[in-house]
């Protein structure tokens, strides 16, 4: 059996108005420290946005889905967040906040293969 490391992840949920506090989810960011990985992964169902808010502003959820990947995946486009470690990134994108792209709780795993884990929890609990 292949050796399995800890991980941690927290989906990426979009509340379109936050004063209801109804929730679609919208992705996942996992953090595997041993392997120095961290990847988000989305997919926005927007007809189930919708139907929690007509007038979702889709365009501006789209662009925060991307800027979370932007960041887990480093360079550039990464921003201020560019010369971070994967740790720290992982550490700002689950800090609470409340706008329409939040981040849930924490929840952790074991995995040989974090990057078919991200997959599997996208699978799983966003699709």
């Amino acid at each position: 059996m292949s050796e399995r490391d800890v991980y941690e992840y927290a989906l990426l949920r979009v509340v379109p108005r936050v004063e209801r506090g109804e929730c679609c989810n919208a992705g996942v960011i996992l953090y595997c420290r041993a392997q120095s990985f961290i990847a988000a992964r989305t997919h926005l169902d927007e007809a189930r946005l919708r139907a929690l808010d007509p007038a979702v502003d889709l365009v501006g959820v789209r662009a925060a889905l991307a800027a979370v990947e932007s960041v887990c995946d480093g360079g550039a486009q990464a921003g201020q967040a560019a010369g971070d470690d994967a740790g720290r990134r992982f550490r700002w994108l689950i800090a609470p906040r409340s706008t329409v792209v939040q981040p849930g709780p924490v929840h952790t795993g074991l995995t040989a293969d974090p990057k078919a884990e991200a997959e599997r929890l996208l699978d799983l609990l966003v699709r």
